[in-house]
């Protein structure tokens, strides 16, 4: 079996260490995902294993033929390339042997008598066979046309960001290596492609790690999570939801842990108040005691979750209104005649395939782009915060303390206390060490994260958001999600990310193309179910009478006899079972692997409890009939 294993790896950032003597091994068809909150290392440490950047210690070890592909959040492409001569200029070996085969090719055309070439190229046709490299190049067209990419020949200047995006996507996915290595692959991508690629990692045979924001797409595709958090790598089995209960069951533990630290810390800062005499070496070891225990707390408190619950301006009756508005770019129609009215409280997202026009529509609504006719009215009151895909020009030199005042230096919580921008950014995951970092040195996540927190802090009544989710890490994305859900005005969010619009739009706007755009009332998940039920629906002409016939009610066999008499004790010993899980869960301690096992066993409990109320209702209902 292929393996790569990482073994002590420490990497730092100028000043900043990201991660500190970590190993682990990733296993052949193992999906791995990787969180934390940006600015943790999670696309440096992808950068190492790939072999981009080098460790400041430690290795990575692999077998000699070991094969690893790597996509970054902001790929190296050649502008001058077509796409589909992009997707070849990789150098996996089945993309050198395709450009040697056609070499060969064009060599044997010009020279047919030339035995030598003959020879090669007879070599190469084995070799072509070996690695099963026939269909390298339809498969490539069928990729990028999964992707949303269709003229292979276009040259890649002429894209877009989010298509050289696909592009490189697609350049790693044909490669097929031992190891594929994905950061944010489903940025820019659409429903329909998000959906693709879930079903081609769930079949590919190599072994897979990936960072990513969308919560579903990881819970679907990875069967191991790791979480980087303060240097540290955890190891978790399981897709995200296993995650999330494990995580649980740890910071439960570690809860305990910071309890009994705390009485201690309390003890040795009566002891320090109250001064020593001499400094003996006993002494002086309790002083650095407390002086540890001072740090580890103050680390704690840094790492709390936020809680934003920030008020916003007062907002009237008259939000916005579009009146028969058309838009057109050439010859593409984004709105024809559109009339939408937006009222005070609504949660709307606005959904449809790339190139429709959703980020334009969101312009226009926020006045940024003309309406070719028709009309855009603005209530008085409205106050627009607008959360763009691309950050508003930052000065570098800026600290991130000086560039927060800019905007407020306190704002207001919805029950009337006041908060200071250090405050804030300490409740939004930048402790407090970190507040006078100039904007340079912060990650590009980090960044994103400061510019949203500038934006919510002006207090507006109107939040427009154009793909929020993308470099954005989960826990920031909770937090969001958390603060939208209290947050009194409108919001109109333009995303891909099925999970965040599950949580926060409850209508929806759904692009069609050539201005056709419908509305749906329900979330993304009951939208889809909706699409999906449509042809069972007009396929439904059961007549209504044989529809409306129940079976008739069976007697009650032998085995369904003894399962009944059985049933009740099995059901006593599963809430047994349960009950004794929580108690063993609250004395583990910091045993994780145990915590883990006992969550993975209490999840088949409750499963197995479920199937057999089940069955105890229906074969109660039966035993009533005997």
């Amino acid at each position: 079996m292929k393996m790569i294993s990482v073994e002590n790896v420490t990497k730092t950032y100028g000043e900043k260490e990201l991660f500190n003597d970590i190993s682990f091994t990733i296993a052949e068809k193992e999906r791995a995902g990787l969180i934390g909150v940006n600015g943790t290392g999670k696309s440096s440490l992808l950068k190492v294993i790939a072999g981009v950047d080098l460790p400041d210690s430690g290795e990575i070890v692999t077998p000699r033929d070991y094969t690893i592909s790597y996509s970054a959040q902001q790929p190296e492409l050649n502008y001058d390339l077509t796409v589909l001569e992009q997707v070849f200029a990789g150098d996996a070996p089945i993309l050198v042997l395709q450009r040697e085969y056609e070499q060969a090719l064009l060599e044997l055309s010009m020279h047919p008598e030339d035995s030598d070439i003959q020879q090669n190229l007879f070599e190469l046709q084995k070799r072509m066979d070996t690695l099963d490299a026939w269909e390298v190049n339809t498969d490539a067209k069928t990729i990028l046309t999964k992707l949303g990419i269709e003229e292979f020949s276009k040259k890649i200047g002429e894209l877009s960001g989010g298509q050289k995006k696909r592009v490189a996507l697609a350049q790693v996915l044909i490669q097929s290596p031992d190891l594929l290595i994905l950061d944010e692959p489903t940025n820019h991508l659409d429903f329909e492609s998000v959906k693709w690629l879930e079903e081609y990692l769930g079949r590919y045979r190599g072994a897979l790690l990936l960072v990513t924001h969308d919560r579903y797409f990881l819970d679907r595709v990875t069967n191991r999570m790791f979480e980087l958090e303060g240097g540290n790598l955890y190891s978790y089995k399981g897709n995200y939801a296993a995650f999330l209960e494990a995580k649980a069951v740890r910071e439960e533990n570690e809860a305990a842990a910071i309890d009994k630290q705390k009485n201690l810390f309390r003890r040795e800062l009566e002891w320090i108040r109250r001064g020593a005499k001499a400094r003996t070496t006993k002494q002086k070891a309790r002083i650095q005691r407390f002086e540890t225990l001072d740090s580890q707390l103050a680390s704690v408190k840094s790492s709390e979750k936020l809680d934003m619950s920030l008020s916003g301006s007062r907002l009237g009756k008259q939000v916005f209104e579009l009146e028969s508005a058309s838009k057109k770019y050439g010859t593409q129609t984004i709105l024809d005649h559109f009339d939408l009215l937006v009222k005070p409280g609504d949660r709307i997202g606005i959904i449809g395939r790339n190139g429709t026009g959703k980020s334009t529509l969101l312009n226009i609504l926020a006045g940024r782009i003309p309406l070719d006719s028709g009309k855009r009215i603005i209530g008085q009151t409205v106050k627009i915060a607008y959360y763009t895909q691309e950050s508003e020009d930052m000065d570098e030199n800026k600290r991130m303390i000086e560039y927060l005042k800019e905007t407020a230096e306190v704002v207001e919580t919805s029950d009337g206390k006041t908060i200071s921008a250090a405050q804030m950014l300490e409740r939004f995951l930048f402790p407090a060490y970190s507040h006078g970092t100039p904007i340079r040195k912060l990650s590009g996540g980090e960044k994103r994260r400061l510019y949203l927190l500038k934006i919510l802090m002006s207090e507006p009544n109107v939040l427009l958001l154009d793909e929020p989710t993308n470099n954005l890490d989960t826990q920031t994305l909770t937090v969001l999600e958390d603060y939208l859900e209290d947050f009194p005005g409108v919001v109109i969010t333009v995303s891909h990310d099925r999970y965040f619009l599950d949580k926060v739009a409850e209508q929806l706007l759904v692009l069609k193309g050539e201005g056709k755009i419908e509305s749906y009332y329900g979330n993304y998940s009951e939208f889809l179910e909706s699409e999906n039920a449509k042809p069972v629906q007009e396929a439904d002409h059961a007549p209504k009478k044989a529809r409306e016939t129940k079976p008739k009610k069976k007697r009650m066999s032998y085995k369904e006899k003894k399962e009944w008499e059985e049933i009740e004790g099995k059901i006593e010993a599963a809430e047994s079972r349960l009950e004794a899980i929580s108690s063993e869960m609250a004395s583990i301690g910091s045993d994780f692997e145990k915590g883990q096992a006992l969550v993975e066993e209490e999840t088949k409990l409750n499963e197995e409890l479920e199937y057999l109320i089940e069955r105890w209702s229906y074969l109660s209902e039966a035993a009533e009939n005997e």
